[in-house]
């Protein structure tokens, strides 16, 4: 599209605003893509469980941004108690920091899957090359700590742009997003978390929660921990069971 418009300025130099329109409005297309989770013109994603798990009642709860040594284990108390398996969407980073914490979350039933290496802000901006180069880094950093490579990234922020998809299908590695989101690292209020995100939550919901860096700011609390056990308590009184997204994909 660039080139496109930059051919059609030299050749014309009158149709600048036409070229400029068309190139604001593709970027504009892709931003609004790129903030809809269950989109798919961007490349396939997973943001639903299938139907079949969907009927039997079964959600998905993952947390983003771990593994954190003071949030997760007690995130990983709360689901062992509830009986409830999860999926931690983990920054290699934090795993080379935490090898040891990212094995207890796949030894406590649970999977560990790819949520980039940096994490950085930016990376709606990567070319796919760039994607490529942190989405290996990262199944590297899990896979030596884990034994386990993973099959699912999640981009920092939910971001997605048209150059990801090349790099996830280079490396054989899916798109996972959510169909609720808590919010959990926008409010310090518990209360006001689950009340935005228990009517969003029904069968076959994939939940969107954090348990790491993105919880600690410095005058917050760590919601997550007051929201879990609660809503983890309203999917039980509902009849709805949390599994993990690698047992979907099994079943």
């Amino acid at each position: 599209m660039h080139a496109g418009a930059a051919v059609a300025v030299a050749v014309l130099p009158s149709s600048w605003p036409w070229a400029l329109a068309t190139v604001a409005g593709n970027h504009l297309f892709n931003a609004a893509q790129a903030l809809a989770p269950a989109g798919q013109l961007l490349g396939p994603a997973l943001a639903r469980l299938p139907l079949s798990l969907e009927t039997r009642n079964l959600v998905a709860l993952t947390f983003d941004d771990g593994p954190d040594p003071d949030i997760t284990p007690r995130v990983l108390d709360a689901l062992d108690q509830a009986g409830a398996r999860a999926t931690f969407f983990c920054i290699g980073e934090r795993v080379l920091r935490h090898p040891q914490l990212t094995r207890e979350i796949l030894v406590r039933g649970h999977a560990v899957e790819n949520h980039s290496h940096t994490h950085s802000p930016l990376a709606g901006f990567w070319g796919p090359g760039r994607w490529q180069r942190d989405i290996a880094d990262a199944q590297r950093a899990i896979s030596d700590a884990t034994g386990v490579e993973p099959v699912f990234f999640r981009p920092p922020f939910g971001v997605r742009t048209p150059l990801l998809e090349p790099a996830l299908a280079a490396l054989g590695v899916h798109c996972a997003m959510w169909s609720s989101r808590a919010f959990d690292t926008l409010s310090d209020d518990a209360e006001d978390v689950l009340r935005r995100l228990q009517p969003s939550v029904r069968a076959g919901s994939i939940v969107l929660l954090h348990d790491g860096i993105a919880l600690l700011r410095r005058c917050g609390s760590r919601v997550v921990l007051d929201v879990l056990p609660r809503l983890l308590q309203a999917l039980a009184h509902r009849g709805l069971r949390s599994i993990d997204l690698r047992s979907a994909i099994a079943d």
